[in-house]
């Protein structure tokens, strides 16, 4: 049986395609590690890698529930520690990031979305290759942090790619890593619940992508408290590496699919 996104599911509407979770449970394990506080960024991978199973909007609507008990896990963690002010300015913005995200991703075609993810996989590693980062110490800035709080709400709602642009944001602010932690986990939480809304609202949350998630939800807490380990046992430096290398590649061959299949599509309307 066929989910209405093309996945391969069984009779309780679970997809069951091997090549799927061949992608996911890393993707899964990933970004948990990234709650856990081990390369945030790296969270990024998650969604194109999940991409190359299923339809882009699929493997978010699948990944969603997922996050909300990541970001619970994250929560208790850092629990009391988080900076009220950058809060202040960037969850309004995110929220906003959100609703438009809500109406300009409905419109789009899985091959578009394809290439829009692909895009914005490459440019997050160009940068991270060509651009250290190195800037002086910055404090909370509202222009700043309204837009790249929107920019996090906007990518965040299309592929869960938000970290990536409000680490932009607060990073040079060289906050107590604690601090910086417990105040991503408070954002995405929020984030994330509110995105629970427009989600439904886009009929996303079918049977095939809650029993899916249903099953993989398990790796959520897995996840996050590898990332804890694994903080103080690797150099995060090569997992970044070797992270943003692979995200290259998948955003390389997401680009070329979403290409191809609008050029196929064009050709067969011509």
């Amino acid at each position: 049986m066929a989910t209405a996104d093309g996945a391969t599911a069984g009779p309780d509407g679970m997809i069951t395609d091997p090549f799927f979770y061949l992608c996911a449970i890393p993707a899964v394990l990933l970004f948990g590690m990234a709650k856990g506080g081990f390369g945030g960024t790296i969270a990024v991978v998650s969604v194109p890698l999940m991409a190359l199973a299923v339809p882009p909007l699929q493997a978010a609507a699948i990944l969603l529930p997922i996050l909300v008990v990541m970001d619970a896990v994250a929560l208790w963690s850092f629990r009391g520690q988080y900076d009220r002010l950058n809060l202040k300015i960037l969850l309004p913005a995110a929220v906003a990031g959100v609703v438009v995200g809500a109406f300009f991703f409905r419109y789009l075609p899985d091959d578009a979305i394809r290439i829009l993810i692909g895009l914005i996989a490459v440019v997050f590693c160009l940068n991270y290759w060509f651009n250290p980062g190195y800037h002086q110490k910055t404090g909370p800035n509202v222009m700043k942090g309204s837009f790249w709080g929107m920019v996090a709400g906007f990518t965040s709602f299309g592929i869960h790619a938000g970290a990536p642009p409000v680490s932009v944001y607060m990073l040079p602010q060289q906050l107590d890593k604690k601090l910086l932690m417990g105040t991503f986990a408070i954002f995405f939480a929020t984030v994330n619940v509110v995105k629970l809304f427009p989600y439904a609202w886009l009929g996303s949350f079918q049977t095939a992508n809650l029993m899916t998630s249903l099953v993989l939800i398990p790796l959520a807490p897995i996840g996050v408290r590898l990332g804890f380990y694994l903080l103080h046992k690797v150099n995060e430096r090569t997992i970044y590496r070797l992270a943003y290398f692979f995200l290259c590649v998948m955003g390389v061959k997401l680009l070329y699919d979403g290409t191809t299949g609008l050029l196929v599509q064009g050709a067969g309307t011509a």
